[in-house]
């Protein structure tokens, strides 16, 4: 909810006949946020709204309600470690996603696909956004196709039909995440207007949208007929009399879109300045934040790094991207932590005093805060760099 996109064929006013040139009528939708009070966009189907067989369905069912909690949340708090490369790296992207963190008002998952979803998916439950650090595809929608490349945030929308498309031979690796109240940019971004104001971190020229509608007058693209539901955990799946990306044309604020980290703009100060400066995306319950390479703090006697803190109202789990972290030893490309609240966090042993005098950072890195606790799920047992916890040790646990 970027801006407002229009493309393909439109009457010329919401709400009235538009006629194929045979005659056939066209089928006005209307794809609504917050009952009839938010935001909308309007789709023009070629043919009514297709009808469908409903058959109860279990497919996916690590996308549902998450699984039990792992045992290890029982245990004494502790800081954790989690490695994505050890999430195998096979199937469809709805059917490839592992939940490893979650509370009520969002679900973490890493996804590492291989193949095409042969199904449509939407998500009632939940608007998705994707942090894509490896691979490329396209998402296919009734908004036509989106481009997707490693570095991409991309948001879909609650409720919004879609699939993955992956190249032959490539692989798709993100962060999932799934946000049951919403993902918005934060409201400080915005003018009373809703543009984008002067000091924000991005502008509306960086965020893409599909290009499309993919169906015409005379050519509904062939596809999946199945559409899998989610919906309150459960899914249904529907299977629908014909392909149902007929859209020939759409107008409005809800549209996936994508946004590349790069496209980020940081803030720099004297002193080092608290996280926040880094916020990105947000949702009740949530803050999405982005580390990127930047010129560090300019106070001669500036300590770069980040100083250590006892968050108490937050959990802290950040996706390590790319660069020398310099809080962090040990820790590479697709390492994931989990720095619950109660417990102070900082860098490690050493990474303080040594980032003194350093001019820039190449860090990049995805953050996400949360007010609820997260609950690690059963799937994150096999992920987890057990000994993580005690690396801030200066001397070896007894």
């Amino acid at each position: 909810m970027i801006d407002r996109k229009h493309a393909g064929i439109l009457p010329d006013k919401p709400h009235t006949v538009l006629r194929a040139p045979n005659g056939e009528l066209v089928y006005e939708e209307m794809f609504t946020r917050d009952g009839f009070s938010g935001a909308f966009s309007y789709f023009y189907h070629r043919f009514p709204t297709t009808a469908a067989e409903a058959r109860k369905t279990t497919r996916g069912h690590k996308l549902g309600t998450p699984s039990a909690a792992s045992e290890r949340a029982e245990e004494p708090l502790v800081r954790r470690l989690y490695q994505s490369g050890r999430v195998a790296l096979a199937g469809k992207p709805l059917d490839a996603r592992v939940p490893i963190l979650g509370n009520r008002d969002i679900t973490i998952f890493l996804a590492q696909a291989t193949e095409t979803d042969d199904t449509f998916f939407a998500n009632g439950d939940a608007d998705e956004l994707w942090y894509v650090h490896d691979g490329a595809a396209k998402l296919e929608s009734n908004c036509g196709l989106l481009d997707v490349r490693e570095g991409d945030y991309v948001w879909v929308p609650r409720s919004l039909p879609h699939r993955w498309l992956l190249p032959a031979g490539g692989a798709l690796k993100a962060m999932v995440m799934e946000a049951h109240g919403g993902v918005v940019v934060p409201q400080g971004f915005r003018s009373a207007i809703g543009q984008l104001k002067m000091d924000a971190p991005y502008t509306h020229r960086d965020f893409i949208a599909p290009q499309g509608p993919i169906a015409t007058w005379d050519h509904v693209p062939e596809g999946p007929r199945e559409l899998i539901v989610k919906k309150s955990g459960r899914f249904s799946s529907l299977m629908l009399e014909r392909p149902p990306m007929d859209v020939i044309g759409w107008d409005g604020f809800v549209y996936p879109w994508a946004f590349n980290i790069t496209k980020y703009q940081p803030k720099t100060g004297q002193v080092h300045l608290p996280p926040t400066i880094h916020s990105t995306f947000a949702g009740p319950g949530f803050l999405v934040c982005s580390f990127v390479p930047r010129v560090t703090d300019t106070h001669e006697n500036a300590i770069p790094c980040p100083y250590p803190h006892s968050s108490v109202d937050c959990d802290e789990v950040i996706l390590y991207l790319r660069g020398n972290f310099t809080s962090r030893k040990g820790v590479g490309p697709g390492a994931i932590s989990l720095h619950p609240a109660g417990i102070a966090h900082g860098p490690h042993p050493g990474a303080y005093e040594k980032s003194i005098g350093t001019k820039r950072t190449d860090e990049l890195a995805v953050m996400v805060d949360t007010t609820l606790p997260l609950v690690p799920m059963s799937y994150a047992d096999d992920l987890e760099d057990r000994g993580y916890h005690d690396t801030w040790r200066q001397t070896a646990p007894a």
